[in-house]
């Protein structure tokens, strides 16, 4: 049985979810992942790639960057409480913008011939 790990590296987190480092950078800046330094070394928690597998799915949905911020940390303990549902309300457009996510919609019903014999 394998553990959690406690740590990873940009390059890891990099290769895992397809992105480049400097892409991380960015959403560290934008305060979306917040790792700790060792020196100049990054160590990203699984909070930090919880929340960047988030912000991954929230840019497939076409959400900004402000409002996948807003929607990760209204979970964050500490965080004042929102009302998750007006928060949708405000995104609720954003899975209509991404072709994988919508609703799958039956084919149209073709007419059917019933023949007795």
């Amino acid at each position: 049985m394998e553990t959690e790990r406690a740590e990873f590296s940009i390059s890891e987190l990099s290769r895992e979810f397809d992105v480049t480092p400097r892409a991380i950078r960015f959403y560290e800046d934008q305060g979306l992942l917040a790792p700790r330094r060792d020196g100049q070394r990054r160590i990203y928690t699984p909070r930090d790639r919880t929340r960047l597998k988030l912000t991954l799915r929230g840019k497939r949905l076409g959400l900004t960057l402000a409002e996948i911020r807003e929607l990760i940390d209204m979970y964050e303990p500490g965080h004042p409480p929102q009302e998750p549902a007006a928060a949708a309300r405000r995104h609720r457009g954003a899975a209509l913008r991404d072709p994988d996510l919508r609703e799958a919609r039956p084919p149209a019903a073709e007419e059917a011939t019933l023949t007795f014999t």
